[in-house]
């Protein structure tokens, strides 16, 4: 069945012929929003793009106006911050608008990342001990907790504000830390234990069925001497450093016996505890000696063709047409559960 599909996207945005006629800073900015409006179109749905609102009346005239009968959430932002996209989901469902991907509670619990650690730790999910520095108080280190540790914000995402001098071993370099977090990210900031291992995601599909995907494994390269294993957001988002060492991801290989299968009911566990739906990508860090710990979980990641979630549901037999099919099938259902 074909529908008609408004699509919510952080900026103005224009689709170029073919991607021959972008540059590079395009590219990494934008391809995911490419990759679904070409998918949704050959799909044989009519499209339309929103981008870059600031006003919610705009919306409003936009739903009365266009008629569409599903909104393709592709927004990690509203007026500047992520933590508004939840209150803006919360409006759609108001306005019984059905939309792709999760639902406003369950992305309220991803922007307070403190709060959702307390409610797994509370159902006795592996996650490591944190500590929160709120803004405009001092900095101390309780006795439970020790170093080293790993500095970041309490709410942002896709490795915003991580970079190498994130890990601190004193008590100078942690108030350097939270400092810098305070200061540049204006959030609050929390120091965690830093687990050091195998980097994992897991890809989770469904509302009330669930599907979860092969594990994936983040592969660091060749690291200079000297630095931590950890995703840096220039690891993440800059092709060219990438490619100097070496990061690649992939298939998880030699896990241990039955881990497959353990770390599907533990994912699905985790995605029923904070109420998520649409689809999600948890993520992990497994020691050495195979003890495991959730670092956090990921509603609507990157829905690009070529990142880990589409490649982690193609390696189940998911295709990308039918990956986002299904996105846009959820959405509607949900709706309609709700």
């Amino acid at each position: 069945m074909k529908h008609r599909v408004l699509i919510l996207v952080d900026q103005e945005f224009q689709m170029p012929e073919s991607l021959d006629k972008v540059d590079d800073k395009w590219l990494a900015e934008r391809k995911t929003e490419y990759d679904v409006i070409t998918e949704l179109d050959k799909l044989g749905h009519e499209t339309r793009i929103l981008g870059g609102v600031t006003d919610l009346r705009v919306i409003r005239e936009c739903l009365t106006e266009w008629n569409q009968q599903i909104i393709f959430n592709l927004l990690e932002q509203f007026f500047g911050e992520n933590f508004y996209v939840p209150y803006l989901l919360g409006y759609l469902e108001l306005m019984h608008q059905p939309f792709t991907g999760c639902n406003p509670s369950g992305l309220t619990f991803a922007y307070n990342k403190p709060l959702m650690k307390q409610i797994l730790a509370f159902h006795r999910i592996p996650i490591p001990h944190f500590k929160v520095f709120p803004r405009g108080k001092g900095v101390r280190l309780p006795r439970w907790l020790s170093y080293p540790l790993i500095v970041k914000s309490t709410s942002e995402h896709g490795s915003e504000g991580i970079s190498q001098a994130s890990v601190v071993t004193s008590d100078d370099k942690l108030k350097e830390r939270v400092e810098f977090i305070h200061t540049r990210l204006q959030t609050d900031a929390m120091a965690e234990e830093y687990i050091e291992g195998r980097e994992l995601y897991v890809g989770v599909m469904g509302n009330n069925r669930l599907e979860s995907f092969p594990i994936w494994e983040f592969q660091f390269g060749n690291l200079p001497d000297g630095s931590q294993a950890i995703a840096t957001s220039k690891m993440k988002w800059d092709t060219k450093y990438r490619e100097k060492l070496g990061v690649t991801t992939g298939p998880a290989k030699n896990l241990p016996p039955g881990f497959e299968e353990l770390m599907s009911k533990l994912c699905k566990r985790i995605y029923s505890i904070l109420g998520l739906c649409g689809y999600a990508r948890m993520d992990f860090r497994l020691t050495a000696d195979g003890k495991i710990y959730l670092i956090e979980p990921n509603p609507n990641p990157d829905l690009g063709r070529e990142e880990d979630f589409a490649e982690s549901a193609k390696a189940a037999g998911v295709p990308y047409e039918d990956l986002i099919q299904r996105v846009l099938s959820l959405g509607l259902r949900s709706q309609a559960a709700r």
